[in-house]
């Protein structure tokens, strides 16, 4: 996301790239997998400490925090969007940011408890909390678990202090390791960690050293992510300045296929292109995204994904928060939530989203899970008879069969090049289909597969 970031929250460059109006084309009801009434929700608290020098998510440096006020916008957002969506369960609850470690334990529980009043949040739902070293001592992790978080997802990032203040982290390698050691004490086999590579001045053997001394410590979870320049950041402008050097591509697709193998080889499953579980430590929420289940996101910039039932609705809409938390604020005071665009998804945006995030994971896309959002246009009938398919299969990529759609252990590290080919088959077969015409798109050729791709962090992951 994800997310998915992202959910995000958050979403992958791939998939934000689908995101475009939906005027005059054919609109999708509910898949019949999916009544309705069923979501994942993430909540997004704007406010860090500082800004990182790499970062350009929806954040802001609080001046004269007005908690109170934020924790009953949020609450009113949740009241408000959850009777729009009509949903009975909400499947997993994901606190991102920004760093929702700074909230305070009371506006977790609040919100959580808002949800239980007005839906059905099981005692066993898998409830995340995003936290940096310096904003969660124990006894304030121990707040949070009191409130109602069972996992927590730690941004790391690095454990080389030097990496730590090129990237503007408040926090030292030493500190997050004492997070760390804390975290696995109170959320046992549900404690993740951030780790970013990649990095200016960064080198294959450093990174290597790296993992050899964070896997021994970390739990269950590890999110693995590359690097990205975004423009407005300090670290953009450095690197485009000539003052930091970035390593080489091939350099980065080794630092990539390093971890991946080091994480494998430390009992890792990769679950997901940036995603490495051991003991079925899988994310719940960020697993949602993936599957292309409905979402509701709350607060300043979040995003969602769900069927508006309350106003009479029978389309899945993609819906987008007001991004200044004032003005969100004022929004949720005044009409009850903050959703600044909601647009309808036509099927085949359902289905390119489908596409897009199913693929991320190891299993990929099952021919019934496909079903329940198409029932009239099989996976065999889009790419079972692809040239382009068969290519991508013998040269190890995909693999197509009668589970399905999914990458292969190869084809999961370079995704972003299996994509544009996999997404334009797709947009033919639906123009096909539909008789609409294709989306303008030119048929991408495979030259540069063999290349590697790795991930870069979904802005909306938090």
């Amino acid at each position: 996301m994800a997310g998915l970031r992202v959910p995000r929250d958050r979403l992958p460059a791939a998939l934000r790239r689908l995101l475009r109006a939906a005027g005059g084309r054919r609109a999708v009801h509910l898949p019949r997998g999916e009544p309705g009434r069923t979501a994942a929700l993430y909540v997004h608290w704007p406010y860090c400490e500082k800004r990182c020098s790499y970062c350009n998510f929806n954040k802001y440096i609080p001046r004269g925090l007005d908690e109170p006020a934020m924790r009953s916008c949020l609450t009113q957002e949740a009241q408000t969007l959850l009777r729009l969506s009509q949903v009975q369960r909400i499947t997993s609850v994901f606190f991102g940011g920004g760093t929702p470690s700074l909230a305070s334990p009371l506006t977790i529980a609040t919100i959580l408890d808002t949800i239980s009043q007005s839906t059905h949040l099981a005692g066993d739902a898998e409830v995340t909390l995003e936290a940096n070293p310096t904003s969660a001592g124990a006894s304030r992790l121990a707040g949070f678990q009191a409130a109602g978080a069972n996992r927590l997802s730690i941004g790391i990032q690095s454990l080389d202090d030097s990496e730590l203040r090129l990237l503007g982290r408040t926090h030292t390698a030493g500190e997050a390791l004492r997070t760390l050691e804390e975290g696995k004490k109170l959320f046992p086999g549900h404690t993740s960690v951030d780790v970013i590579f990649g990095l200016p001045g960064q080198t294959l053997a450093s990174w290597v050293r790296a993992l050899e001394k964070l896997l021994p410590l970390c739990d269950d979870h590890v999110s693995l992510y590359q690097l990205t320049l975004e423009r407005g950041t300090s670290l953009f402008k450095q690197v485009h300045q000539g003052s930091l050097p970035m390593p080489e591509p091939d350099v980065v697709a080794e630092m990539y296929e390093a971890a991946r193998e080091a994480l494998q080889e430390a009992g890792f499953r990769q679950y997901e292109v940036s995603n490495f579980a051991r003991n079925g430590a899988l994310s719940t929420h960020n697993l949602s995204y993936w599957q292309g289940s409905q979402y509701i996101g709350l607060g300043p910039g979040a995003h969602g994904r769900f069927v508006p039932l309350g106003e009479g609705k029978s389309l899945r809409e993609a819906r987008i928060q007001t991004l200044e938390p004032d003005n969100w604020m004022k929004e949720v005071m005044a009409f009850g939530h903050g959703t600044r665009k909601q647009t309808a998804l036509s099927e085949g945006d359902v289905l390119e989203e489908i596409l897009a995030l199913g693929l991320r994971t190891d299993v990929g896309i099952s021919h019934q899970h496909w079903l329940q959002f198409s029932p009239s246009l099989t996976l065999g009938d889009v790419f079972g008879t692809s040239e382009e398919v068969k290519e991508l299969e013998e040269q190890g990529f995909l693999i197509l069969d009668s589970r399905g759609l999914r990458c292969s252990w190869k084809g999961l590290a370079v995704l972003d090049s299996l994509l544009p080919t996999l997404l334009n088959l797709l947009q033919e077969s639906w123009a096909e289909r539909t008789s609409h015409g294709t989306r303008g798109r030119s048929q991408p050729g495979l030259a540069g597969l063999d290349g590697r791709c790795p991930p870069a962090k979904d802005p909306g992951d938090g």
